[in-house]
């Protein structure tokens, strides 16, 4: 994430006066072509008024959030609206989809799949679009950004450990964290099928920019081949490899 991204994320955060109290930013470089820094985490920090600690107890105890809580939730959030997918900006896409893109089309893969045993669905839907939430503190890490695989997986647990105290614990973050984890430990039936979906919502999209924009994205299919899970991500890759062929 460009120091202009960070100046541009650091005051409408503060704009909300929990946010201002509870938290500090801390950058963590990479070695990417870039040399501005990027945010990796928010670093809570203890408030100090006893009626922000009591709020917050209540808030952490409590079902859902607080309308507080909430709204400085969907505020960070937005980072993931504005964020664009850094393996299309490294080939030079133009205007590259952003990483709520990615997980929107995810969450509907989700939702249109035909029923697979021992599969929860509605489960899908909601792994699908909280699978790359972090990313909102930490930006979309690529590969070419020369970050460790394990860093990379610090740097987004401890993101999405403090994404879940803005929220003000409670069984929303839980539920949450938890659909994060399982994602990333690739855990469950529910995991394999959406680690599949997000494969091929990458190659369906690199299919897309070839056609409107005459690029050449093989590498972003070589990337997938043969790392499907599941009947219906193989599928479902099968179809728009055919629908490459044809257009070539």
């Amino acid at each position: 994430m460009s120091r202009v991204l960070c100046k541009s994320l650091i005051p409408s955060l503060l704009s909300s006066s929990s946010i201002s109290a509870q938290f500090r930013f801390t950058y963590f470089p990479t070695s990417s072509s870039s040399s501005s820094p990027r945010v990796s985490r928010m670093a809570t920090e203890a408030s100090s008024s006893s009626s922000s600690s009591s709020s917050s107890a209540s808030a952490s105890s409590s079902a859902s959030p607080s309308p507080s809580s909430a709204i400085d939730f969907l505020t960070l959030c937005h980072r993931l609206k504005t964020t664009k997918r850094e393996g299309w900006v490294h080939r030079g896409v133009n205007n590259p989809e952003s990483i709520a893109d990615h997980m929107y089309r995810m969450g509907v893969m989700a939702l249109i799949a035909a029923d697979l045993p021992g599969v929860d669905r509605d489960k899908c839907v909601k792994m699908a679009i909280v699978h790359d939430i972090a990313e909102a503190i930490v930006g979309d890490i690529t590969p070419a950004d020369g970050v460790p695989k394990d860093e990379k997986s610090r740097r987004e647990r401890a993101a999405l450990e403090d994404m879940c105290k803005l929220l003000g614990g409670g069984s929303r973050a839980k539920e949450i964290s938890d659909l994060w984890m399982e994602y990333e430990e690739n855990s469950s039936l529910e995991a394999k099928v959406v680690k599949d979906f997000d494969k091929v919502e990458m190659i369906l999209q690199a299919l897309e920019y070839e056609n409107e924009q005459g690029k050449d994205l093989e590498e972003f299919f070589q990337s997938t081949a043969g790392k499907f899970q599941t009947e219906v991500g193989k599928a479902w890759a099968s179809e728009v490899a055919s629908r490459r062929k044809k257009s070539n």
